[in-house]
């Protein structure tokens, strides 16, 4: 089942964001097929506020524990956080459910 993750960081967590983003890039590489995508989300000015990360996991723990142990997690980065089961419907154009 796919999982989505969206999170806003803290005020002033740029610094936060940058310091972190090398582990946090290699977290997620290190999870291979289970990333779906991710990427920041952006503010008008191209600078990341956010992030959105869909998965595949067995369940909502799993998923929340995968997410729990990113490193923008770890060190605090959210200020908001929402994890909740995720259904593609439509992927580039075709009716796929």
């Amino acid at each position: 089942m796919k999982f989505i993750l969206i999170a806003h960081d803290k005020q002033g967590g740029l610094e936060v964001r940058k310091a972190a983003r090398p582990a946090h890039l290699a977290y997620l590489q290190a999870a291979g097929e289970t990333i779906v995508f991710a990427g920041p989300l952006l503010a008008t000015d191209g600078s990341p506020f956010g992030s959105v990360v869909v998965i595949e996991a067995e369940d909502e723990a799993a998923a929340r524990a995968f997410f729990e142990g990113d490193p923008y997690a770890e060190e605090g980065l959210f200020e908001m956080v929402t994890v909740s089961a995720f259904r593609v419907v439509i992927d580039k154009g075709e009716l796929v459910a």
